[in-house]
């Protein structure tokens, strides 16, 4: 699933080719991505000049000249790219948006993403806990303070904070020294403090090489992202850790594979253990 660096990085390259152009035809190719149900998207975006485009967690929001707005979920495979109008549509190609010199095309093979009108009242962040780019170390040790589960599971919660994923919340940890199972609420303040500069960090160099493809993130300009090349523990179970040599586990946490080194982050399940915390 594209992550806060891989939909930052749309957003950064889509954004000097829409902002500013006016949407002049809208094609909508499956209609079932489009919600609510009931809403007619073409007429209220067609002939609306796009005056905005940010991201917020993993949505990709578009505000136009009306103040309405709209965003963009990548889901597990979405792709958003801006193509000539003669080039072929691919398969799996649900939403075509007309701009001057080129089109904006949506396309998710596995239709886990979609399109969500929220029209002039809608919240882009409903629901969603605050950005881990601006995030301060005490709201931070608020929010984990809170639960009991996981820290890696804990930073995979929305709500607790928006745009993380598998990828780098297992890079975060590993860059912290965080055994991923630690409990949340037993992280000790300096942990916490590292933890949260390390978010920043990686999130900071994931976007600098334009993300990570394991299979189908592509940028606004189709191109791949580089980060993939240098992960430190994510999809490298069983390879020797870059810092102390020892293999690479993967395990599962709430479902989700998890990448981490068993030295690296042992002084930390330890001291986790020790506080009572229980470990998955």
């Amino acid at each position: 699933m594209p992550e806060l660096p891989e939909v930052e990085t749309i957003v950064r390259t889509l954004h000097p080719r829409v902002v500013g152009r006016t949407i002049d035809g809208v094609r909508i190719l499956r209609s079932d991505i489009i919600q609510p149900a009931n809403i007619d998207l073409a007429s209220n975006i067609s002939y609306r000049k796009i005056v905005r485009l940010q991201r917020r967690g993993k949505k990709i929001v578009f505000e136009l000249d009306d103040a309405a707005r709209f965003y963009i979920h990548l889901g597990m495979s979405g792709r958003l790219t801006i193509e000539t109008p003669d080039a072929p549509i691919r398969p799996h190609t649900h939403l075509v948006l007309q701009i001057a010199g080129g089109e904006i095309r949506f396309v998710d093979p596995r239709r886990f993403g979609g399109i969500f009108w929220l029209g002039t009242e809608g919240r882009a962040d409903a629901g969603l806990g605050p950005e881990p780019l601006n995030l301060r170390t005490s709201e931070l040790a608020n929010r984990l303070i809170k639960t009991s589960r996981s820290i890696k599971t804990a930073l995979l919660d929305q709500k607790i904070i928006a745009g993380l994923g598998n990828i780098y919340a297992d890079e975060a940890l590993f860059a912290a020294g965080i055994d991923p199972r630690v409990p949340a609420n037993k992280l000790s303040p300096p942990q916490v403090a590292r933890l949260n500069r390390s978010i920043k960090t990686v999130l900071n160099r994931a976007i600098r090489h334009r993300g990570s493809t394991l299979r189908d993130y592509r940028d606004a300009n189709g191109r791949k992202g580089n980060f993939q090349k240098i992960h430190k523990v994510y999809h490298r179970e069983g390879k020797p850790c870059v810092v102390c040599g020892t293999p690479i586990k993967r395990i599962v946490l709430a479902g989700r594979s998890t990448h981490f080194c068993p030295k690296c982050g042992k002084r930390a399940l330890s001291r986790g253990r020790k506080n009572g915390g229980r470990v998955s």
